[in-house]
């Protein structure tokens, strides 16, 4: 068996398929789920045996990424507005583990190095290590992360799972009864425009191009008594009434092209029906609205989109999401169709995009090399976490860049992030797990009781913060928890109990902010202490 658990890829798959094992397990609905790789990789870890860094360091890389393409396409829209508190959250539970630090380190009298290792092994932070080890060239910052990651991610694991059973809150319940933590803000509006221009006599609006690049919208043409779905080959004759959404600036700009703006009055208009739709089917995840030719196949118009609080216009370009809501207007029986086309249900595809996700892994690797000058602290770098998230954040914003497709379906995300999960965490277990009980005898009980205090204090604070000054649902306080504590364990935790991007969301809002913040906090407190 020895010579067996010697092969790499056998010990590798050996702790992955009995650390999933003792995840599927539970008692009264609390289990450890995939963080039970890690603690099973401990145990060989403690034992002599060693997963290659190399390994690690890839599964890491891999689980960042799909995190961050998840939920680029939202990440950018939340930091305009009022996303920005996950990452004031990130900042806060860094800032506090720090004070935390500084007084535990003063109090026990611990060495700066060893101090600053603690905080960085409490807030599960590889890049803080190296930056405390460049500040300090003292390789007893390791074992203090030693010591303290197997605790730091056990109490945010449990924490994440407990917690709510505790308070005896559901959390899809709770999720969806509180308001988002992104307010709802629409700039759309409706205009009436009456036809007087007489180039316009007799022309189709697909020969007419009106408000063509534009936000604006034409949803309805009003003729008399009739309402008719304005469709490409629809014919404008001079006296018609074109309704219209979108921005004030692009209705006014329109309007001034096609006549004059005259009062809304929908009464009469029994056939037309508006309706929100909401994109569940994995049928049309991913694709366009024009790739799914809605007006000419179907005979409806979208007027706008709802993403995660935020109401867009409707653009013919934009790929469709799980959870987006879709404002569509036509006749009852064909808006029927469409919400049927929508909601339908088939089996689970993938679309993973191999030279599209090899290139993001390698450009995030690169940024995450690049050194950043920080003027009387040195140099840190985003290393092989932020970077990866960082590229993956931006290109899973725009989708597409070049020939970098990056829009894969969720369930291509999922696989990825999973085994890039037990990947990571078979790496940090052997790792945490080599020589452990050692350096305890060695070095005593005060240090376990240091990383406990730095794990716990700045874990309260954040989820007190989170709930009682944001008032954030508690799916949100704890993905931001995740973030702000650079636990990946917590989230795959986090990410088992509910069936929503929400956690990741958060928690990739917050990652970043924390990732740099604890890289500078890691440097700033071996002056200080």
């Amino acid at each position: 068996m020895t010579a067996l658990l010697s092969e790499p890829l056998v010990l590798l798959f050996v702790i992955v398929v009995i650390g999933t094992l003792i995840g599927q397990w539970s008692f009264k609905g609390v289990g450890l789920g995939s963080s039970a790789v890690l603690f099973t990789a401990m145990v060989f870890g403690h034992y002599g045996y060693e997963i290659s860094s190399m390994i690690q360091n890839l599964g890491l890389s891999l689980f960042i990424v799909a995190v961050g393409l998840q939920a680029g396409p939202r990440f950018f829209r939340m930091i305009k507005t009022s996303g920005v508190i996950f990452g004031m959250i990130g900042l806060a539970i860094v800032g506090i583990a720090s004070i935390t630090t500084f007084i535990v380190a003063g109090v026990m009298d611990l060495p700066p190095a060893l101090a600053v290792g603690i905080m960085t092994g409490a807030l599960t932070s590889t890049p803080g290590l190296a930056a405390a080890l460049e500040a300090t060239g003292d390789p007893v910052a390791s074992v203090g992360y030693g010591i303290a990651y197997p605790f730091g991610v056990l109490a945010v694991v449990l924490f994440v799972q407990l917690f709510p059973k505790v308070l005896k809150v559901d959390l899809m319940k709770d999720l969806n009864r509180r308001a988002s933590p992104i307010k709802r803000i629409s700039t759309l509006k409706v205009m009436t425009i009456e036809v007087t221009q007489d180039d316009i006599h007799k022309r189709t609006l697909k020969e007419l191009r009106l408000a063509e690049g534009t936000s604006a919208v034409i949803s309805r043409v009003i003729r008399g008594d009739r309402t008719i779905i304005s469709l490409s080959d629809t014919v404008i004759l001079k006296g018609d009434r074109l309704v219209a959404v979108g921005n004030k600036t692009d209705l006014k700009k329109l309007c001034e092209d096609v006549g004059k703006e005259v009062p809304t009055n929908f009464a009469n208009q029994d056939n037309i029906k508006l309706r929100k739709i909401k994109v569940e089917s994995d049928q049309v995840l991913g694709k366009s609205i024009r790739e799914l030719a809605l007006r000419g196949t179907y005979g409806v118009t979208v007027t706008r989109i709802e993403r995660v609080g935020f109401e867009f216009n409707q653009n013919p370009r934009w790929r469709l999401e799980q959870g987006d809501i879709l404002t569509v207007v036509s006749s009852e029986g064909r808006l029927d169709e469409v919400e049927r086309l929508f909601s339908r249900k088939n089996l689970e595809v993938t679309n993973i995009h191999l030279f599209s996700f090899s290139l993001i892994l390698l450009l995030g690797i690169l940024v995450g090399m690049i050194p950043i000058y920080l003027p009387g602290l040195g140099t840190i770098t985003l290393g092989i976490a932020g970077g990866p998230l960082f590229v993956a954040l931006v290109i899973g914003h725009y989708g597409k860049l070049g020939p970098i497709r990056a829009r894969f379906f969720q369930p291509s995300n999922q696989v990825i992030g999973d085994i890039g999960l037990a990947l990571f965490l078979a790496g940090a277990g052997t790792t945490a797990g080599a020589g452990i009980v050692g350096i305890i005898e060695q070095e005593g009980f005060q240090i376990l009781l240091a990383g406990a205090i730095i794990t716990i204090v700045p874990l309260m604070a954040g989820f007190l913060i989170a709930k009682k000054l944001f008032h954030l649902s508690m799916v949100h306080s704890l993905g931001a928890l995740c973030g702000g504590m650079t636990s990946t364990p917590g989230l795959g935790a986090l990410n088992s109990l509910v069936d929503s991007e929400d956690p990741a969301i958060a928690y990739a809002a917050a990652y970043p902010f924390a990732l740099i913040f604890i890289a500078l906090m890691s440097q700033l407190l071996v002056l200080f202490l």
